[in-house]
């Protein structure tokens, strides 16, 4: 959903569908239905780690076990960049995640539709303090042509956006096979 306080009409809605492969890498696509001409894209340029992607259109998940204040975040662009971040506790101690191998990132862009393929080596989760099983939030800003971002999530538990908040990490993640999917409510947004 759309947080309330970044309305757009340029998005209808965002799906995501999430599953650990059989190799235990994360695998997220993301789909953007809407005005994609009224979308500000990143130029595609070579798959790397970028910095503050968050900033314009960037999809993102951010993972934790119930049981451990660590989590960390990834994010991914349109253009192919990506990072992956771990923090010790609520938006504290942020360090970049070394990763075995760059995510496999994907994308494809129509009148009314972008979709993002991003699959993430298994140390991600393997990384991940706790017992508990893992839970996602899944999230997503969408910068429009004229400068506007809105801010997209499975829940928002606070009155401004904040992707980071624990009350958002709201999905499990079973392993070996897990397929979720989020569908905004009634209405699309």
């Amino acid at each position: 959903m759309c947080h309330p306080a970044t309305p757009t009409s340029v998005v209808r809605r965002i799906d995501v569908s999430v599953g650990i492969q059989h190799d235990g890498a994360l695998r997220l696509r993301y789909f953007l239905d809407g005005d994609i001409d009224r979308i500000a894209l990143p130029a595609r340029g070579a798959a790397r780690r970028a910095e503050r992607l968050w900033q314009h259109t960037c999809f993102e998940a951010f993972v934790a076990r119930r049981d451990a204040r660590a989590y960390c975040e990834l994010n991914f662009s349109p253009s192919e960049e990506w990072a992956a971040y771990g923090f010790s506790a609520y938006r504290e101690g942020m360090s970049p995640i070394s990763l075995q191998r760059d995510p496999s990132i994907a994308v494809s862009v129509s009148e009314d539709r972008l979709a993002l393929d991003a699959i993430v080596g298994p140390e991600i989760l393997l990384a991940l303090p706790g017992a508990s099983s893992p839970r996602l939030a899944l999230s997503a800003v969408v910068e429009e042509t004229d400068g506007r971002l809105s801010y997209w999530a499975l829940t928002h538990p606070a009155e401004r956006p904040d992707f980071h908040h624990r009350d958002g990490f709201v999905l499990p993640l079973e392993h070996p096979h897990v397929a979720g999917a989020f569908e905004p409510e009634a209405g699309g947004e």
